[in-house]
């Protein structure tokens, strides 16, 4: 077990100077032409009871820049636990991965973040009748580019539908409830409720 950072370091040695130099404490031009095509990203926060990574999805960019050092990202409807919302109230760290179908590129930033309820802010994501019940600040404490070889070898994008064999949503609620709730009727009507449900 590796408990010194003398020895991991010197097990890695020393970041290249490209990974210190890609860098950047503020959204700039190429890290803003990234973030503001990705619609996906993975959000990850800190609490009491441990870490908590939770994808957030939009059908527009994820997040929307308020200014070169500010990020608001809305809380869609989801499963209703808040396990990151919670965290954010109690630790304020957070980290994002976003990402873009068909890139192994993935952009990260670390930061510091609060929620907010003001109406003028949830006014700015509006869809018809639907407003989000809270947005997520961002204060952006660095940006980057992360090295792709994680997504280059998992394939994520090009090695097509491997899910088929695998146990679904409907399975895994049945699993846990010992068959009180899920199963295929779940999976059935599932598609029809996200879609009434989506905003």
């Amino acid at each position: 077990m590796i408990k010194d950072i003398a020895e991991l370091e010197a097990l890695y040695g020393t970041p290249k100077p490209t990974s210190v130099r890609k860098v950047a404490d503020r959204m700039v031009p190429v890290y803003r032409d990234w973030i503001m095509a990705s619609r996906f990203c993975v959000l990850t926060t800190s609490g009491p009871e441990g870490t908590d990574g939770s994808p957030r999805g939009d059908d527009r960019a994820v997040v929307q820049e308020i200014d070169e050092k500010t990020l608001a990202m809305p809380d869609w409807k989801g499963n209703d636990r808040i396990d990151s919302l919670r965290n954010i109230v109690r630790d304020s760290r957070v980290s994002l991965m976003f990402m873009v179908p068909g890139s192994n590129n993935v952009v990260r930033v670390n930061g510091r973040a609060h929620l907010t309820a003001d109406p003028e802010m949830l006014e700015v994501f509006r869809r018809d009748k639907a407003l989000p019940r809270s947005v997520i600040m961002i204060e952006i404490g660095e940006v980057y580019f992360q090295c792709s070889r994680a997504l280059m070898r998992s394939r994520l994008w090009t090695s097509g539908n491997e899910s088929d064999d695998l146990p679904s949503p409907g399975d895994m609620l049945k699993a846990l409830t010992a068959g009180e709730v899920g199963g295929a009727e779940y999976d059935a009507s599932w598609p029809e409720r996200a879609r009434k449900s989506m905003w």
